[in-house]
């Protein structure tokens, strides 16, 4: 297992302050993850520490194949394992973000899904960012953070979905996940959730009957924006 590179111990740092800004936490609530899967490894917040006092020797490297500790004098956040998950299960994301956002974690509590009804929410999702089954007792009891994220994988696998296209979900009666590419593109994500979560409870309000957008249009709108033909924005080479 090579060392962790000072590179991904500044992006990790670098993300949970962005998150600590974002308006999407409260208090040691939440936390960001990035990986290095050439290493083996992920950082991720340790539990509980305020974020004006976290500092990038906090983080806490965690083993992509083992689970274990193996860097840090801190113990990692108690989401740890939800994060080994879907590191194991979705090899395209690269960081990992858990909030307790407002917007979606009310959804999440009333197990409803973001639904896709506008290209706002095309541009980041391709479809309705969907929510987990309930846990059981079971679940609960034994091995709890594991079994949340076995039961993301589980919908997602149920369902096909692809974790590049959908890159977050809700927790039933928890809160939002989101990931990306790294670890600054799970905090835009998730900062992206929290909007259409909004938005979807807006809607919901008026009692209006709505019809979704066609799929042509979801697909333009995220397509454009990502895959291999994206023509949003400006080249990374610019």
């Amino acid at each position: 297992m090579k060392p962790v590179s000072p590179r991904l111990r500044d992006a990790v740092y670098k993300a949970n302050m962005e998150l600590a800004g974002s308006g999407l936490v409260s208090g040691t609530f939440g936390n960001v993850s990035g990986v290095d899967r050439v290493a083996g490894i992920f950082l991720i917040k340790p539990s509980g520490v305020p974020y004006p006092e976290l500092k990038p020797a906090h983080l806490v490297a965690v083993s992509l194949e083992t689970g274990e500790i193996v860097g840090g004098r801190l113990r990692p956040s108690s989401d740890t394992p939800t994060h080994l998950e879907l590191y194991r299960a979705f090899p395209g994301c690269g960081g990992i973000v858990q909030t307790h956002s407002e917007h979606a974690s009310a959804l999440a509590q009333a197990g409803l899904p973001v639904r896709c009804l506008g290209t706002t929410h095309a541009d980041h999702f391709r479809g309705d960012v969907p929510v987990t089954r309930a846990l059981t007792r079971r679940e609960v009891e034994g091995d709890y953070e594991r079994n949340t994220g076995r039961v993301i994988v589980e919908l997602f696998r149920k369902r096909r979905l692809s974790a590049v296209e959908m890159p977050a979900v809700l927790v039933r009666q928890h809160g939002p996940f989101a990931w990306g590419r790294d670890a600054a593109a799970a905090v835009e994500n998730a900062r992206a959730l929290e909007v259409v979560a909004k938005m979807e409870i807006l809607v919901r309000a008026t009692g209006a009957r709505v019809t979704p957008p066609a799929r042509f249009l979801v697909d333009k709108h995220f397509l454009r924006k990502h895959g291999g033909r994206a023509y949003y924005g400006q080249s990374r080479r610019s």
